[in-house]
């Protein structure tokens, strides 16, 4: 039993490539899950789509298990956002009762996707691409849960009882619209929530939209602290500190 134990600790925390690929293989799992929750919102229930729900529950549900058997303290496992977080999708996954009204909850699956930090580091390490992007890979993921939650609050909110909300691509779409500021109009939220949703989304969205596209798109910078002023961001191919002038020695591969 002790030697099983090592086995998925190895695989959840190891270092070797064995255990890389199985934690990007969990990454990929937790945008599967994300993209199977989105279209669960667009098709009608089958007894098909039942069974895969079942599926992810058990596939879920083995995980925080796991997690939880390897854990060197398991309480604190146990108080993470994302280990409830899954457990609130499972139960969502096996109630069949309470399926529709709360299959919102599901949504949280997207802050599993903050695990994906770690996943990243270990890519890091191993591949180049990895190491000169790392900063925009883990902005685009921020981004990408920044949106993903909106919508979800936007579509509980509003999918019983306003009818130009009827899925969770509408909600997304009008989402993005606001968040962009293009602000078509043929999407609006309705009642006194909504509105103070959409103020919500305007006022703080937004802002908070438009810092993660800078991170995305503004020019590659080289984590270095200057010994002298302390900047700690320098362009790739620096050789003084712009603030302060000190000769600074950058590792670089020369590209």
């Amino acid at each position: 039993m002790i030697a099983v134990r090592e086995f998925f600790r190895n695989l959840y925390v190891g270092a070797s490539s064995r255990a890389r690929n199985f934690r990007i293989g969990l990454l990929i799992f937790d945008f599967f899950t994300l993209g199977f929750f989105v279209v669960a919102t667009l098709i009608p229930d089958t007894i098909l789509w039942h069974g895969a729900e079942l599926v992810i529950a058990g596939l879920i549900g083995l995980d925080v298990l796991l997690r939880l058997w390897i854990s060197p303290n398991r309480v604190r496992y146990l108080t993470r956002l994302t280990t409830w977080a899954d457990i609130v999708i499972i139960f969502t996954l096996i109630v069949p009762y309470f399926v529709e009204s709360l299959v919102f909850l599901r949504v949280l699956r997207a802050v599993g996707l903050l695990r994906s930090f770690h996943v990243l580091r270990d890519l890091r390490s191993e591949y180049k691409f990895f190491r000169q992007n790392e900063e925009i890979i883990q902005s685009g993921i921020n981004l990408f849960v920044f949106i993903f939650v909106v919508s979800a609050l936007v579509f509980v909110l509003q999918v019983h009882f306003n009818p130009l909300i009827k899925n969770f691509v509408d909600a997304l779409y009008f989402t993005v619209a606001t968040l962009t500021t293009t602000g078509f109009g043929d999407v609006t939220l309705i009642g006194n929530t909504g509105r103070l949703l959409a103020v919500a989304i305007m006022v703080i969205g937004v802002a908070l939209f438009l810092r993660l596209l800078q991170t995305i798109f503004r020019p590659n910078k080289v984590a270095f602290t200057c010994p002298d002023c302390g900047l700690s961001r320098h362009e790739p191919d620096a050789v003084h500190c712009k603030h302060c002038g000190r000769i600074v020695r950058i590792e670089t591969e020369g590209e």
